[in-house]
């Protein structure tokens, strides 16, 4: 006598997205609602007054402010390697030349703490050079308060360099936090893909500004 046996069928899965990480996406729409507004100060500005906006724009150090951006451009590259280097699960220094669980070869022998190290340390420079900037032009009579020009470029400009600040503050909170795990963990890894999100963005905004500040005539 035979049995047909019965199978119960086997219980889907259901991927949710990570609420940290949407929650993070929604965030920063507000943020380019907030960046928005600067940017309409700026073209009211143009439109309103032509003859101050000409003249203000050529007392900016368009090659510096170039150097600055594509340091912040590299960090964002560097950025975005320590991510890989997170979603593999590798947050500390491997040796060099080997292959990680995906296959991969990793780039220098890295693993995300030296990718975000790196990281936080070309955005500080990028931030050092913003100040410097700022020091330059209050030398040369530019200050915040000279005229209405002055103060639309030190405000949308401070306003970023802010956020690149807070950027390294998570940089180092994300790298603490990788020390002080026991095993790096795709909690852990999503930590660091959020503040990825919020890098590249502070990244993409400041190339919009970089070109209507320094190059829109």
């Amino acid at each position: 006598m035979t049995t047909s046996a019965t199978h119960a069928p086997a219980a889907r899965t259901i991927k949710r997205p990570n609420p940290v990480a949407v929650g993070t996406i929604v965030w920063l729409g507000s943020e380019v609602m907030f960046f928005a507004g600067l940017f309409a100060i700026y073209f009211t500005l143009r439109s309103t007054s032509p003859e101050l906006w000409a003249h203000r724009t050529e007392e900016l150090n368009v090659p510096y402010a170039l150097v600055n951006t594509i340091i912040l451009v590299i960090s964002s590259f560097t950025c975005q390697m320590g991510v890989f280097a997170a979603e593999d699960l590798q947050p500390y220094h491997v040796a060099k030349g080997k292959v990680n669980s995906a296959g991969r070869r990793r780039l220098f022998g890295w693993g995300m703490v030296e990718w975000f190290w790196l990281t936080f340390i070309l955005g500080a420079i990028f931030v050092s050079g913003q100040v410097w900037e700022y020091a330059t032009l209050v030398a040369e009579g530019m200050p915040i308060q000279a005229d209405s020009y002055a103060s639309a470029f030190y405000l949308t400009t401070g306003f970023h360099a802010l956020h690149v600040t807070g950027g390294l503050i998570a940089f180092v909170l994300v790298i603490g936090r990788a020390y002080a795990v026991k095993n790096f963990r795709h909690k852990e890894a999503t930590s660091s893909i959020v503040v990825s999100y919020y890098w590249h963005f502070v990244d993409v905004v400041w190339v919009v500004l970089f070109f209507v500040i320094y190059f829109l005539k």
